[in-house]
């Protein structure tokens, strides 16, 4: 199945406690369901020194479930379902349900 969700996307959050926040995708994991989001869901990790890496308490995005995401619409940035459609050159390409506008390419 083709993925509604991409690295690269712009995404909103639907729920949770970072509800509203938008931001870009850095990875999906299909097999989770999950993807992470560049500044969104912040979690603090305590992180041991190491000869490469300094020690102390760092920031970093947690993994959101995918129904807590929406893709942003090109137009406006308010969320939209994600639809598919082949165009005239056999491209299949997705597109903003709220504002019939193509996602990508």
């Amino acid at each position: 199945m083709a993925a509604k969700v991409k690295k690269g996307d712009t995404v909103v959050v639907l729920a949770g406690r970072d509800k509203g926040r938008s931001g870009e995708v850095i990875q999906v994991m299909p097999k989770e369901d999950r993807a992470l989001v560049r500044g969104v869901n912040l979690v603090k990790r305590h992180q041991r020194q190491t000869q490469t890496s300094e020690g102390g308490i760092i920031s970093k995005e947690a993994a959101i479930h995918l129904s807590n995401l929406a893709v942003a619409d090109p137009k406006d940035g308010q969320p939209t379902r994600v639809g598919f459609r082949v165009l005239e050159d056999g491209r299949k390409v997705r597109f903003a349900k709220r504002s019939g506008d193509l996602i990508d390419g």
